[in-house]
């Protein structure tokens, strides 16, 4: 009786330290603060279902996709492409990161705290206008020098190495995590609850088949060069003279909001993953909870948000015609034979020219066209979910080319207009950067969001 008397009484001094509501179900009380505010640059996408495919022209004989009726998350999308400005936002942090990690102790000496109107910065940014001894606390043969030799150096200024730009990121590979396996002729999930243990084996981001020791098993860990290919404008187009853009088109202020390109689909997948990991770090400044992961939209995300809420349009405008009733074309793409001028662009122009969908989503259609998370596959549509459908696959490095196909939408300045319809796809490789395929990010939305009468109501 003594023993179960202070048993009593110990979980009454735990129950009344831990608030639990006097007995009620009340929920746990001391939680993260969330903000549902709008991301900045960003455009919400409702709840809705569409029919996903092509809806009129399509090329003979193309057979890559078929109608099919699918229901879509809510989401926020970015409104433009990611320009070439937000992009140089990436690699300058890659830059800066770098240096701070080879500096060690003497950091201090080369950053700046405040900007030209006396505001601070923070967090500071490095200096790269003085001459920077990179033997800190410890010498790195690779990285001791971030410019190029002085006889590399083009117009006779300091020139950053972007061969040295390199960001180490790391993804969880769910689909591998949640993935079941067969032991003795049943089927269950690798973690073995009676055991405590993991079972089966995993593809590392090596494609080696190693067995899976514990949750850190599914953790990837990768590089990639974020500096974008300049030299494509003269690489994809033989016999003509495109090294003006090549010269300036990324690195020029008079481009800083134009869509960037030159970018590969790993690339932009790491843009994401730092993206997320920026916005956590500011989140977590503030005492607030973690956001959703930024990532490339899925191939019926962003066919969905470019219809803006018209099923069954060709284009983004909802219209049959890539001219409007002025007769002035609603896209940069080729409008004509040879004639890449009359639609007001003669390649790339600046994102948000032309009108947007219903959404308020900008050059859904030509400008640049877009990388989407998802592979390539002719047959997809015939054997993905109808709620949010998914094709990825993480391309191994030995994989055959045809398995680092990635869906690639939208249609660019170059394009003809079948490849601005709404349904049209088709692919281009991941480990290739084209001076016509851009991309923006999306993120997931967190809140309530339901159609009800036809109308979608948000809480």
């Amino acid at each position: 009786m003594k023993k179960f008397l202070i048993i009593s009484i110990i979980l009454s001094v735990f129950t009344s330290c831990a608030n639990y509501g006097g007995g009620e179900l009340t929920g746990v009380q001391e939680r993260l603060p969330w903000s549902s505010t709008n991301p900045f640059g960003m455009v919400y996408v409702p709840i809705g279902s569409f029919h996903m495919g092509p809806n009129d022209q399509d090329v003979p004989w193309a057979v890559t996709a078929q109608s099919k009726v699918v229901s879509v998350s809510p989401f926020w999308m970015d409104e433009t492409e990611i320009t070439n400005n937000e992009y140089r936002q990436f690699v300058y942090w890659v830059r800066d990161s770098i240096a701070y990690r080879l500096l060690g102790e003497s950091i201090d000496e080369y950053l700046i705290s405040e900007d030209a109107f006396g505001e601070e910065i923070d967090p500071p940014l490095i200096n790269w206008e003085q001459e920077i001894n990179w033997h800190g606390e410890e010498e790195n043969d690779i990285l001791q020098e971030m410019y190029h030799p002085e006889n590399e150096r083009f117009y006779r200024r300091k020139n950053i190495d972007t061969r040295k730009l390199k960001f180490d990121y790391f993804w969880i590979d769910y689909k591998q995590a949640a993935q079941k396996i067969a032991v003795d002729k049943q089927s269950r999930r690798r973690y073995n609850y009676e055991t405590g243990q993991y079972d089966g084996s995993v593809y590392n981001e090596k494609g080696e088949k190693v067995p899976v020791k514990d949750r850190s098993s599914f953790i990837m860990h990768d590089h990639v060069y974020v500096y974008p290919d300049t030299l494509c404008w003269i690489s994809d187009f033989s016999y003509s003279y495109n090294e003006p853009m090549s010269n300036m088109y990324f690195w020029h202020s008079a481009y800083d909001t134009y869509p960037v390109v030159g970018v590969t689909w790993k690339q932009a997948s790491a843009f994401c993953i730092w993206r997320t990991t920026l916005m956590n770090s500011a989140s977590a400044k503030n005492g607030d909870a973690f956001v959703q992961d930024y990532r490339l939209p899925t191939e019926a995300q962003w066919e969905y948000a470019a219809r803006g809420g018209l099923d069954l349009s060709m284009y983004p405008w909802g219209g049959y015609y890539t001219r409007n009733d002025q007769g002035c074309f609603l896209a940069n793409f080729k409008p004509l034979r040879g004639n890449y001028a009359d639609d007001g662009g003669l390649n790339t122009v600046e994102v948000a020219v032309y009108e947007p969908n219903d959404f308020g989503l900008y050059d859904m259609a030509g400008n640049v066209a877009e990388w989407t998370l998802n592979a390539f596959d002719e047959s997809a549509y015939s054997y993905t979910h109808d709620l949010n459908p998914d094709y990825s696959y993480n391309a191994l490095p030995d994989d055959p080319p045809v398995m680092k196909r990635k869906v690639v939408r939208g249609g660019s300045w170059k394009d003809i207009g079948y490849f601005l319809q709404n349904g049209t796809r088709t692919y281009e490789y991941q480990d290739t950067a084209k001076s016509y395929i851009g991309f923006r990010c999306v993120r997931a939305f967190m809140g309530r969001d339901f159609e009800f009468g036809g109308k979608s109501h948000v809480y």
